[in-house]
């Protein structure tokens, strides 16, 4: 029986966790855990026999970190690593199944970091080709911070084989992965990526995931698994302990499993105790899966924001197309992205929901242009995209690498039309909009228009597309030529609607062609849609005509409960388009919004009228803060965080130039970064090193993996003021202590600020650093608090 056969009949147990039993055993501090399927198989064997004896029907593979990234200076190539690792397993095996797993890169992906979304799947198609063939039963990905690494990793496996594809995210205490997606935005990108199961692990204890595992379960058709931390790690008297015992385990396990989780094991702390004893309470409760039952939803997807159709109005912004738009035509002419990216913005600004991406002109490499506007336009707006050209391979490449869940923009009902698009929405997860047209041309009538959306839906089907994921438009005809045009899609929105149960979308405008005074007839038009079930127009919504019918509709249908959001709109205050031209090119709202390539522009301007260290002091340094407090607050996220930096640097580029003369200088002071001996994760110290840079210091990064000897020299030839050090491993917190430890003994009076998912501020204190770093954002405050404060009395760990 495989997998998915057994899913259907009950509850399924992983194992627990790989490294904690390794170190248990005599894993060796900087050792690649991978490295030990050679020189130790027979260790490796005994932990996943003792897992197998626990109870527990799947064993996962020796490989979480076996990418070429990770484990170039092991000695062993990625091929050898997996196809030993899943050698191992299956000798000890039984009738149990044995699971590729696969870990995070390591890297940060685009636009964070530097590696591009190919570039990932290449290095996860090095790890899966061998485990495919040393015959591996599943891939399980586990402990992604990153969704878009994430639907690379998804994407990858599905080319490569049919076998069952587990992907589990690891979720932070605000709920959301390090990258922004909440749990929502993770499980609607990936459920429809063709994998078999969605879930959560790491990070955590059990406790604190259960209202997390609900929201999950909320919305998720697929099984879910969970595999928790046994709590938090604590290093007492030298040795890596957890926080949570095997009772308070299993019976935060037995809630979970009374929700609906189908498939159980655990993380990092967890040992073939905590799995026996798992298993034990499975047989006891009785291992039969409690069905939940998730009703479908059509929802789109950017990285970090999620846009169900509900009940809500969902405007769909049009003003990136080219046609009838002389000034984009330009800009698509001369690759100018910033204007594309002001459109974007402005839309936003004003209440657009989705924004259609259209860059389609025949003297353009429209591949390219549809690329880089995605690119540029989701670095900075949070919105979804819809995907729109007429041509089917602009639309793969750019589906492709959207992070998220986009709408493709479009397929109609002619059967040529349908073998190129629904193959790409089948294999990328999107929804698609489904335009009213076949073979015959434009509909004659509501028949036809019902006929032909019955057509695509049921053609759709074949390739198990469900109709949650298709968005009618019913098509808007100009009444100039058949004033029963109009009439006849209200109608056939009415009917599509009742009759076929999916959601509707227009573009509005068409109405009106060839008449004088279009805006009253669109805006009429638009209200007589809405009533007759329209979901989603595509429209203008810088026109405030068309938003004020639209909100003023949502209120008088009570789809906007209590007048909430028509209040804050009209209830005395300034309303959006009034506000934002006047601001959106400041150099403080180019820097909030990170858009980096009006940066220098702004800056030359101002230094038209003010010295550089005006622009510093007055704008930049308070603007930098209001994008600290918002990604406190939750209001902004990671990539956005990076991005405002970003476009900080572009400013502090162009003043450095104009300080040359002057010798005055941006630098507030060096900063010494580095990961301790023995520790290969840098993620977190790489994030910490772009804030810094671009908040205005100097950053002498040691990499990773760095010796004591090198950070206590450099320290004191530098003569920093602060040093940095991470550690992303329980096993090399104590090298962390020995690198504060000679810090100290050779005199040097340097403030020392510690990272890494290990630590907490009770145990920075402990081995006497001055500051404990939460996050990357609390490495910029400790920065500014030692170079721009007196830090004599100021070393709160807390």
């Amino acid at each position: 029986m495989d997998i998915r056969s057994l899913l259907k009949e009950r509850v399924v147990i992983f194992d627990g966790a790989m490294g904690t039993m390794l170190q248990k055993r005599g894993l060796k501090t900087g050792e690649i855990p991978e490295s030990l399927n050679f020189t130790h198989p027979e260790i490796i064997k005994e932990i996943h026999a003792e897992y197998i004896a626990s109870g527990c029907d799947v064993i996962t593979t020796n490989t979480f970190g076996a990418n070429s990234y990770k484990t170039e200076k092991s000695g062993y190539s990625v091929e050898e690593i997996v196809s030993k690792a899943v050698c191992l397993a299956k000798e000890v095996c039984k009738d149990k199944y044995v699971a590729l797993g696969i870990g995070p890169i390591g890297k940060l992906m685009e636009p964070v970091g530097d590696m591009s979304f190919d570039q990932a799947c290449e290095l996860y198609k090095e790890q899966i080709v061998p485990g495919l063939k040393a015959g591996v039963d599943l891939i399980l990905f586990e402990t992604f911070t990153d969704l878009y690494e994430m639907k690379a990793a998804a994407i990858t496996a599905r080319e490569l084989t049919n076998l069952p594809i587990f992907c589990s995210i690891t979720l932070e205490e605000n709920g959301r992965m390090l990258m922004g997606a909440d749990a929502l935005t993770a499980v609607n990108t990936l459920q429809d990526l063709g994998i078999d199961a969605v879930g959560i692990n790491c990070s955590l204890g059990p406790k604190q995931m259960i209202p997390m595992v609900e929201e999950i379960l909320k919305y998720s058709k697929l099984p879910v698994l969970v595999q928790p931390n046994a709590g938090l790690p604590k290093v007492v008297d030298g040795e890596t302990v957890f926080d949570v015992d095997v009772d308070e385990f299993v019976d935060s396990m037995e809630q979970m499993l009374n929700l609906g989780v189908s498939i159980v094991g655990g993380c990092c702390g967890t040992s073939p105790d905590y799995i026996k004893r798992l298993a034990d309470r499975v047989s006891l409760i009785g291992d039969k899966i409690v069905k939940t039952k998730v009703k479908p939803f059509t929802a789109v997807s950017s990285a970090t924001k999620t846009v169900v159709f509900d009940d809500r109005i969902r405007v769909i912004g049009e003003r990136i197309n080219p046609t009838g738009k002389k000034l984009l035509k330009e800009a698509l002419k001369k690759q100018d992205y910033a204007y594309i990216e002001d459109e974007a913005i402005r839309q936003v600004n004003v209440g657009a929901d989705v924004l259609d991406i259209n860059v389609g002109l025949p003297e353009i490499d429209e591949e390219a242009a549809m690329l880089e506007a995605i690119k540029r336009v989701s670095s900075v707006v949070d919105v979804p995209l819809q995907i729109d050209s007429a041509d089917p391979t602009v639309i793969e490449k750019a589906v492709r690498i959207y992070n998220g869940k986009p709408i493709i923009n479009s397929v109609n009902g002619k059967q040529e039309v349908m073998d190129a698009i629904f193959p790409i929405v089948k294999k990328y997860g999107a929804c698609v909009i489904a335009l009213t047209l076949d073979e015959r041309g434009l509909p004659k009538d509501v028949n036809e228009r019902i006929e032909i959306a019955e057509k695509i839906i049921n053609e759709a089907a074949k390739y198990g597309i469900g109709k949650e994921r298709i968005i009618v438009d019913c098509l808007t005809l100009t009444v100039s030529a058949q004033q029963s045009a109009g009439k006849d899609t209200l109608e056939a929105i009415r009917q599509i609607k009742s009759r076929l149960g999916v959601k509707t979308t227009l573009g509005v405008s068409n109405v009106s062609f060839g008449l004088p005074e279009r805006k009253l007839l669109n805006r009429t038009f638009l209200a007589m849609a809405l009533e007759a079930g329209l979901d989603a127009p595509i429209t203008d919504p810088l026109v405030d005509e068309y938003m004020d019918t639209i909100r003023a509709f949502e209120t008088l249908a009570f789809k906007d409960i209590d007048s909430k959001d028509y209040i804050v709109y009209y209830g005395g205050k300034e309303s959006p388009s009034e506000s934002t031209p006047k601001s959106e090119h400041s150099l403080s709202e180019i820097i909030l919004k990170g858009h980096i390539e009006r940066a220098a522009k702004a800056t030359e301007e101002l230094l038209k009228t003010k010295r550089p260290m005006e622009i510093i002091e007055e704008l930049i340094i308070p603007t930098l803060e209001i994008v600290g407090q918002d990604f406190e607050s939750g209001a902004i996220f990671l990539p956005q965080l990076i991005q405002s930096a970003d476009t900080v640097k572009c400013s502090f580029d162009i003043l450095r130039k104009a300080m040359k003369s002057t010798r005055e200088s941006i630098s507030y002071g060096k900063v010494v970064l580095a990961t301790v001996k023995g520790d290969i994760h840098d993620i977190g110290k790489n994030i910490v090193k772009v804030l810094l840079e671009n908040y205005g210091y100097e950053v002498i990064d040691l990499g990773k993996d760095v010796d004591i000897e090198l950070i206590v020299e450099t320290a004191r030839k530098e003569d920093v003021k602060l040093v940095g050090l991470s550690a992303l491993m329980t096993t090399t917190v104590v090298n962390m202590e020995a690198t504060i430890k000679a810090l100290r003994q050779a005199g040097l009076t340097c403030k020392v600020a510690v990272g890494g998912a290990v630590l907490n501020p009770e145990y920075a204190k402990k081995i006497n650093a001055d500051f404990y770093c939460k996050d990357a954002m609390e490495g910029v405050r400790v920065a500014n608090l030692v170079y721009k404060e007196n830090t004599d009395e100021q070393t709160d760990l807390g």
